[in-house]
């Protein structure tokens, strides 16, 4: 007769894989008693767009975004994204308050820790405040962006301006001079660790344009902070780990109430915070390089819009029906549950994948 394994006897071990699953569970939980009353509040006072977009960044119209989304986005409240910072920032601050009672379970489950937590949480924070605002400009139609917000320049100055102050956080502080090479090891690159930080800050808000069909953008962050869950923790890194899945159960609740028909949006609050949160959290895991496999969901949505600029502007012609890629899908007639659905497929593997790599590594 086999034996169980001595390791899953190990009472560490059993602690920490039970406090990443709680804190998951509890921060999803919280979510879905949190969000009807988030909802209730967002459609009382009329939290969604005044007025649609009709054209592009560069002047264009959005035929095929203004043919399935126009109405929509004019009667659908903003302001989701409130969930998926809220409810971690919520979480963290009430088990650091019960984690001074002494009791042990409330002691353990305390993820808020300076070495791991600190700088993710105030990525998250700064970029949802930020998103926040331009949110509430857009719901009252005003600001320099098209149909209102803040402008696109201004958002990318934020997003870079939140990347230098964590990249030079990271070499100046705690002092971090290399980039991970999964299979080779690591590569000393100085002082180009900062501007590394930022362009990789930007681009990951790039790839925030997925936030554009209904459960598309939950569905896809909730599978990249849970490779990043699983990533960190078989690192050793189990209140960063806590905070991805902490995240992941936020993300779950407000998918919950996305799925078509949405409720609500995200928006850029979420969007933002998320971005800036997921950045931090891949430099701190040391998984820069595994970002475009574990992401690849965001990298080819961002191609695709970059790609279809550059067409436009120097071929003088469309390599896409629309872009970001999601809205290209329905412009040749697939229905937007099947461009989600096969969207998370896609980004479930490629989680996969570099999960798989990054233990390779």
């Amino acid at each position: 007769m086999n034996k169980i394994p001595t390791y899953l006897y190990d009472p560490d071990l059993i602690a920490n894989v039970l406090k990443i699953f709680g804190l998951g569970a509890i921060s999803f939980i919280a979510g879905i008693f949190a969000a009807p009353a988030l909802t209730n509040f967002l459609y009382r006072h009329k939290l969604w767009k005044k007025t649609a977009r009709n054209t592009s960044i560069d002047g264009k119209t959005l035929e095929v975004f203004t043919k399935f989304h126009k109405e929509k986005e004019t009667s659908v409240p903003r302001f989701g994204g409130l969930l998926v910072w809220a409810i971690p920032l919520g979480i963290a601050a009430i088990f650091v308050i019960l984690s001074r009672t002494q009791w042990p379970v409330f002691e353990k489950l305390d993820f808020f820790s300076r070495s791991q937590t600190w700088l993710p949480f105030f990525a998250l924070i700064m970029g949802a405040l930020i998103g926040l605002l331009d949110d509430f400009l857009q719901t009252k139609g005003k600001g320099k962006y098209i149909g209102g917000g803040l402008s696109l320049k201004t958002r990318l100055l934020v997003m870079a301006t939140i990347g230098l102050i964590a990249g030079i956080w990271f070499y100046f502080k705690l002092d971090w001079r290399t980039l991970h090479i999964p299979g080779y090891g690591d590569i000393f690159i100085g002082l180009w660790y900062i501007p590394l930080f930022v362009i990789t800050m930007l681009a990951t808000y790039s790839g925030g344009v997925i936030d554009g069909l209904d459960g598309l953008a939950g569905g896809s962050f909730a599978t990249i902070f849970a490779a990043l869950g699983a990533i960190t923790f078989f690192k050793g890194q189990v209140d960063l780990a806590g905070f991805c899945t902490v995240v992941v159960g936020a993300i779950l609740a407000f998918l919950w109430f996305n799925i078509p028909p949405a409720r609500f949006y995200m928006g850029e609050t979420g969007v933002m915070g998320l971005c800036a949160a997921l950045t931090v959290v891949i430099f701190l895991s040391d998984s820069v390089l595994l970002l475009p496999i574990i992401g690849i969901l965001l990298v080819l949505e961002a191609a695709s819009v970059i790609i279809q600029l550059l067409s436009k502007k120097f071929l003088k012609k469309k390599i896409f029906l629309a872009s970001p890629l999601h809205h290209h899908f329905e412009a040749k007639g697939w229905p937007h549950y099947k461009i989600t659905m096969r969207f998370w497929v896609i980004g479930i593997i490629a989680a996969i994948i570099g999960i798989a790599i990054s233990l390779f590594g």
